[in-house]
């Protein structure tokens, strides 16, 4: 089985959380121990508090019950797949049965860090999960082929580019043929002054390198536009 890296825990909010319903951490432990069978005492509540030690997620979601909170109130900014969906309140299986998939596909996909989703189950986890297409893409590790298919798209016939995009992540097709041909015209035409200015950069296509490197900002700054 994979170990998970605990997730991320905010510490303040689940201090103000306690404080807020009149709870002393006394209060708190026990009703880790009563409702959840947590082997937990005050002094460990305090040190989750202070951020000297972190729960781990089981002790997350009892701590969200004793609380009378969401898990997602008690963690910090999340960064994974599977930390957002925690952050949901989602267990695995009902996410997986949300996607219209089995557990099994979904938990490797959730472990490697990796989305192999389909393009329906693409934009139902983008809904399910509540992510903004650029936070999706970082989510479900695509950065990296979205640069790719976008560098191959400015360079080559964009339109051979858009359905595998689409593909990728949850934006509609009509935007991403409106930004990939915005984006091939401002590519070719940073090539086109390099040729023209050739005395500038001795005609080594140092523009069009600069702006490849950048791609992925200038793809979504358009999206966003």
């Amino acid at each position: 089985m994979p170990v998970h890296p605990t997730p991320p825990f905010n510490a303040p909010a689940a201090r103000r959380l306690r404080e807020a319903l009149g709870m002393a951490p006394g209060h708190v432990a026990y009703g880790l121990r009563a409702q959840y069978g947590l082997n937990v005492g005050p002094d460990l509540v305090v040190a989750w508090e202070r951020g000297a030690r972190a729960p781990d997620s089981r002790e997350i979601t009892a701590l969200a019950g004793v609380l009378w909170c969401s898990p997602g109130e008690l963690f910090g900014a999340p960064t994974t797949l599977r930390e957002h969906r925690m952050s949901r309140g989602l267990a695995a299986q009902d996410l997986a049965r949300r996607l219209g998939m089995v557990l099994g596909a979904y938990q490797r996909m959730e472990d490697e860090g990796r989305w192999r989703g389909n393009e329906r189950q693409t934009a139902a986890l983008a809904e399910a999960l509540a992510l903004g297409p650029r936070e999706f893409m970082t989510v479900t590790g695509r950065d990296d082929e979205l640069a790719e298919l976008l560098r191959s798209a400015v360079m080559t016939r964009w339109q051979a580019y858009v359905r595998p995009t689409t593909k990728l992540l949850p934006l509609p097709r009509q935007r991403i043929e409106d930004v990939l041909q915005q984006l091939h015209t401002d590519y070719q035409s940073r090539m086109v002054s390099t040729l023209s200015w050739g005395g500038g950069d001795s005609g080594d296509g140092a523009a069009g390198r600069e702006y490849l490197d950048v791609i992925l900002g200038h793809f979504w700054q358009l999206a966003r536009n």
